[in-house]
């Protein structure tokens, strides 16, 4: 059975930054592409960054630039970190491990304000 946990969401202040973690069991983690993903209210869903098995790296040109994906096979965990972030990255964030499968976290919301 899949399972993935998000934490660290939360709020934060523009330009500030934050550090979100997927921690995944029932997959052979270190196999898989994963990907994080974030939806606005009233916005489809959208995939802000993935990371392959390789370690490759893409980001939605919004975020080039200021988010790194991560991975640690050891533990399981796909990382989002946020650096400088803006209101208009306020939106659930959610990872998705395998990337493109059924599998989803339940979601933790970030929210970006002063």
């Amino acid at each position: 059975q899949v399972q993935l946990v998000e934490s660290g969401g939360g709020l934060v202040q523009p330009g500030g930054s934050l550090t979100l973690s997927c921690a995944a069991s029932g997959i052979i983690f270190r196999l898989h592409g994963l990907g994080w993903y974030r939806q606005a209210p009233g916005k489809q869903r959208e995939l802000v960054a993935s990371i392959n098995s390789g370690f490759s790296t893409t980001y939605t040109d919004s975020v080039k630039g200021r988010f790194t994906i991560s991975r640690d096979n050891a533990k399981n965990t796909v990382y989002l970190q946020m650096n400088t972030p803006k209101p208009e990255d306020t939106a659930v964030y959610y990872c998705n491990a395998p990337i493109n499968s059924a599998f989803w976290g339940q979601g933790t919301q970030v929210t970006v304000s002063s």
